[in-house]
């Protein structure tokens, strides 16, 4: 069982329509599976596609995260997930970059329970970026 963590906190999963793998899409894929070393390009952002879960393999590996910030120019205003390991500390960029959620185990719940996501969860706070701009 997976848990979901958005602004709130764990969530239990909501997606029920199931995923396609990347390589298997057509033009109506409602949710797609993308794996970290895929080529942000390659994503074919159609109206159909409601859905996109990126994997996140290791908390050491942030492709995830350049994916998200291209799908996101690129116009894609759907639900983006990012799945595996991706650690509380690393929750307030994954919601700068366009992340709506991250989906955990329950074991990494178990490891960083849920009041050191909420901690991160005013990921518009201290923006250094947005500081700069005024």
């Amino acid at each position: 069982m997976t848990i979901i963590v958005t602004d709130e906190g764990f969530a239990p999963e909501t997606w029920t329509r199931g995923y396609t793998a990347f390589g298997d899409t057509a033009n109506d894929v409602v949710a797609l599976d993308v794996p970290s070393d895929i080529n942000p390009d390659d994503i074919q952002v159609t109206p159909s596609l409601e859905m996109v879960r990126v994997d996140f393999p290791s908390f050491a590996d942030g492709r995830g995260f350049t994916i998200a910030r291209m799908l996101r120019l690129k116009g894609y205003t759907g639900r983006l997930r990012a799945r595996g390991h991706v650690i509380a500390d690393q929750y307030a960029m994954a919601r700068r970059v366009g992340f709506d959620e991250v989906e955990i185990t329950q074991d990494l719940a178990a490891r960083q329970p849920q009041s050191q996501w909420q901690f991160r969860s005013d990921w518009t706070a201290n923006d250094y970026q947005a500081r700069l701009r005024g």
